[in-house]
């Protein structure tokens, strides 16, 4: 079946905000006497916010009925955050384009709320281009698991086996495979070298680099 759907991963993606949701948290979590390493942060990264603060406040037994409250606080400050400092990624308006000129149909998933994606829709002047958006905040489960990915292919009315999914996380590369979509992943260049990605169908440096011979490899 040949492709004629493109979805996006938004956060680490198509804008730098891995480093925002990082101080946004830390400044969130010191409140609670909670410092977390680079590398505990890494580990639960791809994580919606609610399940991230759950597992955090789980280890250093924190009250649930503070679970609520440190989201929306998480996410309250990462919106001024990106919206006061948005650091898109390089290639994006490349790839979007790219992707309009075949006639594709864009949409944009995500474990991030649905405020994020219209932030960054505006920022990044993506109106013409995305036709749908999903996002996996109030889902059961977030990515790993396919769901928001299902969900976004469901509203452009396509099949799965016509989707082509770009991520740059690992839970994301995990949910678009079980969706049994084909994944491009553009990992942050510290883990570009890493095997796990070997589940990808392509592994690219940066969105710049795919264009036709690789579209056609993942086409084929």
């Amino acid at each position: 079946m040949q492709l004629n759907t493109v979805i996006f991963d938004i956060d680490g993606l198509l804008i730098d905000s891995e480093p925002l949701w990082q101080e946004a948290a830390a400044e969130v979590f010191e409140a609670y006497n909670i410092k977390l390493t680079n590398e505990q942060y890494i580990s639960t990264t791809g994580l919606r916010t609610k399940e991230y603060v759950q597992w955090w406040f789980g280890v250093y037994k924190i009250d649930d009925d503070e679970i609520s409250k440190a989201e929306e606080k998480i996410i309250e400050v990462v919106l001024k955050k990106i919206k006061n400092k948005p650091i898109i990624l390089p290639g994006v308006s490349y790839i979007f384009d790219f992707f309009y000129k075949k006639n594709f149909k864009i949409g944009l998933a995500t474990s991030s709320p649905q405020a994020l994606i219209d932030l960054v829709i505006e920022l990044l002047q993506l109106e013409k281009y995305v036709s749908a958006t999903a996002s996996a905040e109030d889902l059961e489960f977030g990515k790993p698991n396919p769901q928001v990915y299902l969900n976004c292919a469901e509203k452009l009315n396509a099949s799965p086996f016509e989707c082509i999914c770009f991520e740059d996380s690992f839970n994301g590369m995990i949910a678009a495979k079980a969706a049994r979509m084909k994944c491009v992943v553009v990992p942050h260049h510290a883990q570009l070298k890493e095997e796990r990605w070997g589940a990808a169908d392509l592994k690219l440096s940066s969105l710049q680099n795919f264009g036709e011979l690789l579209f056609n490899l993942v086409n084929g």
